[in-house]
């Protein structure tokens, strides 16, 4: 296990420096200065090659899932700076059909990360923790699609632009799919318990602690 923390660390680093570099060579911007096909790239890959690993590989699902959820939870936190997007748009740099609902969405996620963590991560509240963490993708998911369809829903309001340029352009390239794979081993993690509970009861053994 400690050798697959190495190795997920490494490639996490790796990952963000590809994607500071990408955006530092202005990889993401695009002409119509919107959210392009190589964001696009950028968010996806990884998601796909972790799902991929995760689904045919047992040793790094048993090193996902031994993560400690509170852990991966308590790492949303950082999207209360969801917060930008609603100062950028009062400024004129982002339009209000992306910036609201993305903004807002990560507030309230972020805002209330501590509380699922610290009270939600245990078996015996697996349906609430499950159910904010189906919030959180589902927020990442209304973000990224309106991100990518802004200039169609609102043409004449301004250009995605700020999202394709570093900084921000580490939001939809690492954050986004991070979080998002975050939420999932969270989700993976949590429908696991309520197995744990039952073998532990048709067993006679006290339940100790579910993955966490």
């Amino acid at each position: 296990m400690k050798s697959y923390g190495k190795l997920v660390g490494g490639l996490i680093a790796a990952w963000f420096v590809l994607a500071f570099s990408a955006s530092a060579m202005h990889a993401f911007e695009t002409g119509s200065q919107r959210v392009g096909l190589a964001v696009a790239v950028a968010a996806l890959t990884p998601i796909i090659v972790f799902s991929v690993w995760f689904a045919t590989s047992e040793q790094f699902r048993q090193f996902a899932l031994s993560v400690n959820p509170r852990i991966l939870t308590l790492m949303q936190t950082w999207r209360i700076l969801g917060l930008v997007f609603v100062i950028l748009e009062a400024r004129k740099l982002l339009p209000a059909v992306f910036a609201f609902p993305a903004g807002y969405g990560d507030i309230a996620i972020g805002a209330t990360a501590w509380f699922a963590a610290l009270k939600l991560a245990n078996p015996k509240r697996r349906n609430s923790f499950i159910l904010w963490q189906s919030l959180g993708i589902t927020d990442l998911i209304v973000a990224v699609s309106l991100g990518t369809t802004a200039v169609l829903i609102s043409p004449h309001a301004p250009s995605m632009l700020p999202l394709t340029v570093l900084p921000l352009s580490l939001v939809p390239t690492f954050l986004v799919p991070l979080f998002m794979i975050f939420h999932v081993i969270c989700i993976a993690q949590a429908r696991m318990w309520r197995t744990a509970a039952a073998d532990s009861r048709a067993s006679g053994e006290p339940l100790r602690s579910v993955a966490v």
